[in-house]
């Protein structure tokens, strides 16, 4: 099926400056086409993608051209395949990946093949950071003991990790505790161009974190997609992708003094927000260039998902070049870098006369204009100038419940709770900051905004400032290199002395880690009902995701944590009240702490040092004690115990033969569950907590694991058992078949009893029954992800048939093996009369190929009814998966035949 590359001629040698040569690589210059060098950056990576891939199967030449003519076909919203160069994985989301790799060795060995063959074949970079749950903190002993909880509560996912890292080639395991995925990603991992076996070409990377698009700082193309997608493309296959357009962004001038990179971010959020750019790239250009920083680039294109863009791409110009000297990378390294780029046109030299990009929209910002800033209550792009923050936070008192509003009577705004901390007498009032953190990939990767909260520390500490105790305060490097610069500094004891002291490293309150509070300050907000305020240096405060108990959420500035820590509150006018009291009686203001830019530059400059990384990234491959001693089995097949609750073997290769299963029909299916529009993948995949009373809960119990260690979906992602029973257990699933009541339930139609959908699913798989489900528009919105795909695939739903799907959604039940079908234009389950109750049967042929992408299919129904729809496999790819049964078992015959 596959060709000769036809691009072929377009290989060219890179010579070394001094003679030699790097490599050979695709050289786009070679196309001779005008078009190309007016592409954006981002669009080269592309193009210089499926030139190389091309194989007239994956990747066609009509793909290569449809890319080539960017100006034209995007706007058509064509879909293009795309080969990232490798794969970037957490814990939570690596685990099931390597579940299934683990099984494919197995089914590879059943089928007497080479088992060793089953191996990435792209890089698969995994980072154990998602765990840090931050049960100590304001202690000088928090990260020991917060790692020594995070051990013994996920000791078995480690463990198997672990063993990952032995037994596949092509993966590179970063232990816990060594920082947050996407800095290390930033400092260490990412190689901005690849060097294989002599080819050379750009790094870029897909990874199961939506703020995956840190990367893109450092000119990186990257971005997050689900579980399904990211195997996908371990294993060598093409991911599908709409062209998008791509927003150039025009920076001018520099910050102001006092104005820090968060502002920026979050100014730069409220605009692409309000112009819209979901599905785009945005790439960052202009004279401002020069003014950032990588790392405050590398800020920016972390929030992509906050704004809405698929990427917030920055392309490599000197500013990258100096970031990876400093971050260790060799000096042949970094010319083989430069000369690449050079030679293929994707390097920026702002020293050069610029050709001018055609971008799909364009905005413009100047720097000066950027203010002091934080966003909330409750969502990242509502920016309050800080100015405001007080007539701000008044105004959401009053106003109703929404995203600005928390609708707290006049008479009840001034209350104020009295409540004793450890014998102390303490008070509350609407507006009093709780939690206090330092944390989350966005901003700890930036030392200027690290140490800018270090001198703020230190400045309130030579005042006699204080921050109240009962604020649960922390400070979560992204990284090792963070404690070793604010240590060198000198200043690290200062934030340890406001109770900043360092609590692990990897995401925390970002993601909801911020452990409990104190029960006296939680009995406090919920007995006299007070909107109590978390200040985080985050990406994400939507409400309840912080802390239950935390109403009020707002994103600021590592600086702005510590100044809102010490004021205490967010009811604060930061330029006409002072923060608090000093040692000699007199008011301090926000002014008297804050630092001047260059004193950040100074402290910058004198103590992030590239031996810093260097060491810290030596020390990350020789793991940690606790990771060490973790007792591993040996052997390239994983022994998988009957008896784990966490990492169980999944029947996807049961009774797997050589032979593909072929293309199948559906015969007198039942409908399991029958839905309307904008049914999400949080409907759909298991997701949170464990319900007490859920299938899941009673599987557990039944293994004798008690109700306090159910610990959530998230940590179990390795157990298809649990998965399975949390498919659909959403609360808020809306299911026709319950008349209005809303809950995992359905009907299970022999016999008309209201159950569990795991148990209506089990009941019609032990009766010899199909099931599909029906569905209405955009079925699979939402943040991609696997077990969307997987738990229905587990539960035996053999098709689905909607009005319109979710890209990303409708590939990954293709990749499952699932069959997607959409009703014709005007038509749904309703205006076709159907219920739900009939019996669904979807002839198709049993030789693929006498199957075409998106052809017509009759549906007939045992009460006489038929409709035709749209059969959604969209390649002659997607066909081949569904002929093998899906994409694993797709790769695994294949492998065997190579």
């Amino acid at each position: 099926m596959a060709a000769e590359n036809p691009f072929k001629s377009l290989l060219k040698s890179l010579e070394k400056p001094d003679g030699g040569e790097f490599g050979k690589y695709y050289s786009l210059p070679a196309l001779n086409d005008p078009r190309v060098d007016k592409l954006p950056y981002s669009i080269k990576i592309l193009l210089e993608s499926a030139i190389r891939n091309c194989d007239e199967f994956q990747v066609k030449s009509k793909d290569v051209e449809k890319i080539i003519d960017w100006e034209n076909s995007a706007p058509k919203q064509v879909e293009i395949p795309f080969k990232p160069a490798r794969v970037l994985l957490q814990d939570f989301t690596g685990v099931p990946a390597v579940v299934d790799l683990a099984c494919m060795r197995d089914a590879m060995n059943n089928l007497k093949g080479d088992s060793n063959k089953i191996n990435p074949l792209v890089p698969v970079d995994l980072v154990i950071d998602h765990s840090v749950q931050v049960d100590v903190a304001r202690s000088e002993n928090a990260v020991q003991a917060n790692m020594e909880l995070e051990f013994q509560r996920n000791k078995e996912r480690f463990g198997f990790l672990k063993w990952g890292s032995n037994a596949f080639d092509n993966m590179l395991v970063v232990p816990p505790g060594s920082g947050i995925v996407h800095q290390v990603n930033l400092e260490y991992l990412g190689r901005v161009v690849f060097n294989t076996k002599g080819l050379l070409y750009p790094d870029s990377v897909v990874g199961t974190d939506s703020h995956t698009t840190m990367i893109d700082g450092l000119g990186v193309a990257g971005w997050g997609v689900g579980g399904i997608e990211a195997e996908a493309t371990m294993l060598g296959q093409p991911m599908s992708m709409v062209l998008p357009g791509v927003v150039g962004f025009k920076l001018l001038g520099k910050l102001r003094d006092g104005v820090t990179a968060t502002d920026l971010v979050l100014t730069v959020t409220q605009m692409l927000r309000k112009h819209g750019v979901v599905g785009k790239f945005v790439e960052f250009y202009g004279e401002g260039m020069s003014e950032l920083s990588l790392a405050d680039r590398a800020t920016i294109a972390n929030m992509s998902p906050e704004y809405g863009a698929t990427m917030g791409f920055f392309p490599v110009d000197h500013v990258t070049l100096q970031y990876l000297k400093l971050t260790g990378r060799t000096a042949d390294t970094v010319a083989m870098i430069e000369s690449y780029l050079r030679a293929n046109k994707m390097f920026v030299d702002y020293s050069e006369p610029q050709v001018e990009r055609v971008y799909s929209a364009n905005l413009e910002l100047k720097l000066e204009g950027v203010e002091p800033c934080v966003s909330g209550p409750k969502r990242p792009h509502d920016r309050v100038p800080l100015k405001e923050m007080k007539v701000d936070w008044h105004a959401c008192l009053d106003n109703r419940v929404g995203f600005k509003g928390f609708a707290v009577p006049k008479e009840s705004q001034k209350k104020v709770a009295e409540f004793s901390f450890h014998g102390t007498p303490a008070q509350l009032r609407h507006g009093d900051v709780v939690i206090a953190a330092i944390t989350s990939c966005t901003n700890t990767s930036n030392p200027s905004v690290m140490l800018g909260a270090a001198l703020v520390a230190k400045k309130a500490c030579e005042l006699g400032l204080e921050v109240k105790p009962w604020i649960k305060t922390s400070l979560a490097p992204g990284s090792g290199v963070v404690t070793k610069y604010l240590e060198k500094s000198g200043l690290q004891k200062y934030l340890n002395h406001l109770g900043f002291n360092i609590v692990g490293y990897g995401c925390t309150t970002c993601i909801g880690n911020s452990g409990d509070i104190d029960d006296a300050v939680a009995s406090a907000i919920t007995e006299n009902d007070i909107v109590a305020a978390a200040v985080l240096s985050g990406n994400r405060n939507f409400e309840g995701r912080v802390h239950p108990l935390t109403r009020a959420n707002y994103l600021a500035s590592p600086p702005l944590v510590v100044a809102y820590a010490l004021a205490g509150t967010v009811d604060i006018d930061f330029e006409t009240e002072a923060i608090g009291v000093g040692k000699d009686g007199k008011k301090i203001f926000f002014r008297d702490i804050w630092p001047t830019n260059k004193e950040v530059a100074e402290a910058v400059q004198s103590n992030v040092l590239p031996e810093m990384f260097v060491a810290t990234y030596e020390a990350i491959t020789k793991g940690n004690p606790m990771w060490n001693q973790l007792s591993i089995p040996s052997g390239s097949l994983y022994a998988w115990d009957p008896k784990s609750t966490y990492i169980h073997e999944p029947p996807y290769f049961k009774d797997m033969t050589m032979s593909p299963p072929g293309a199948h029909g559906v015969k007198n299916a039942y409908c399991l569950l029958n839905f309307g529009d904008s049914i999400t993948t949080d409907h759909i995949s298991p997701a949170g907590s464990i319900h007490r009373d859920s299938p899941a809960a009673k599987y557990l119990m039944e293994r004798g694991v008690d109700r306090r260690d159910f610990n959530s979906y998230g940590s179990r992602r390795g157990n298809d058992e649990i998965m399975a029973r949390g498919t659909f257990a959403n609360i808020r699933l809306v299911n026709k078949f319950l008349k209005g009541e809303v809950g995992p339930k359905t009907i299970h139609h022999p016999t008309g009893e209201k159950v569990s959908i795991f148990d209506a699913a089990m009941k019609y798989r032990s009766e010899g029954h199909d099931t599909i489900i029906l569905a209405g528009a955009e079925y699979g919105s939402g943040s991609s992800r696997d077990w969307a795909a997987k738990g229905p695939k587990l539960l035996g739903v053999k098709a689905v048939i909607a009005k319109s799907f979710e890209r990303i959604h409708r590939s990954n039940l293709v990749g499952m093996g699932i069959i997607p079908l959409c009703f014709k234009g005007g038509e749904d389950a309703e205006t076709l009369g159907l219920t739900g109750e009939e019996r669904y049967t979807i002839d198709l042929p049993s030789n693929v190929s006498e199957i075409k992408p998106g052809q017509d299919i009759t549906v007939v129904t045992d009460n006489g009814k038929s409709f035709v729809s749209t059969l959604r496999f969209d390649t002659e790819v997607e066909l081949a998966y569904f002929d093998h049964g899906g994409i694993l078992q797709y790769v695994i015959r294949n492998l065997i035949k190579s």
